[in-house]
């Protein structure tokens, strides 16, 4: 009885391995038909590209931060000027918030992946900026209980479908198991046009007053903003 059905049990397999195989090759010929038919292009210089969307090329251009830099502001100093030792911008108007990191420096390449991931649907790039904010911001993180991503005002929310920073922020909550708090806050009003930065850096400074959402904690724990 066991000697019949042996071979059954072996042509069984066998077959359940080529079957495999077969799936495999055919998943394998159609990503390879996909990649020649709709290349992916670097966001930057649009040459095709493997991988996240950045070429060698522009990849070079990117200026991660690394130490030293500020511990208040996280902007990089030029040399390493002692430790715990502020830079200028903190010292001559201190922020409200105790400490903040960013990944790179807000340059042409780095400009253009924030653009495509804000207003060009590019969520493909989230992953990747998510793990560089995550690697930034680790010894915020580590500290953190709730990770919050800035709200968008529901009307801003309706032309652009999604929230970039809530896509950034669920990326590092998987990177970091900090837990994730998306309805912690609620935008209240649609931020001023561009005339409320008039003098600063640039949109990334613009903030619109937002509120706790009724169902939020009134202790508010140590929180990382994304």
């Amino acid at each position: 009885m066991d000697a019949e059905a042996s071979p059954s049990r072996s042509f069984s397999a066998l077959a359940h391995g080529a079957l495999s195989a077969c799936r495999e090759l055919w998943s394998h010929a159609a990503r390879l038909a996909l990649d020649v038919a709709l290349p992916t292009l670097c966001v930057a210089c649009r040459d095709p590209v493997e991988g996240e969307g950045v070429c060698a090329n522009c990849w070079a251009k990117m200026s991660f931060i690394a130490p030293p830099f500020c511990p208040r502001l996280g902007i990089p100093f030029v040399y390493d000027p002692g430790p715990d030792m502020l830079s200028m911008e903190a010292i001559a108007s201190p922020p409200a918030y105790s400490r903040a990191r960013a990944a790179v420096r807000y340059d042409d390449v780095a400009r253009t992946l924030v653009h495509a991931l804000k207003y060009q649907d590019r969520t493909d790039l989230a992953p990747a900026m998510g793990r560089w904010m995550a690697r930034a911001g680790r010894e915020l993180l580590d500290d953190a209980e709730v990770l919050v991503p800035v709200p968008l005002h529901w009307r801003r929310g309706w032309s652009r479908r999604y929230n970039q920073s809530g896509a950034l922020a669920r990326v590092i909550e998987r990177r970091t198991g900090v837990r994730l708090a998306t309805e912690a806050l609620r935008r209240i009003r649609p931020p001023n046009s561009r005339s409320a930065c008039r003098g600063r850096s640039g949109p990334a400074m613009c903030r619109a007053p937002s509120r706790s959402h009724p169902t939020a904690n009134r202790r508010s724990p140590a929180a990382a903003w994304c």
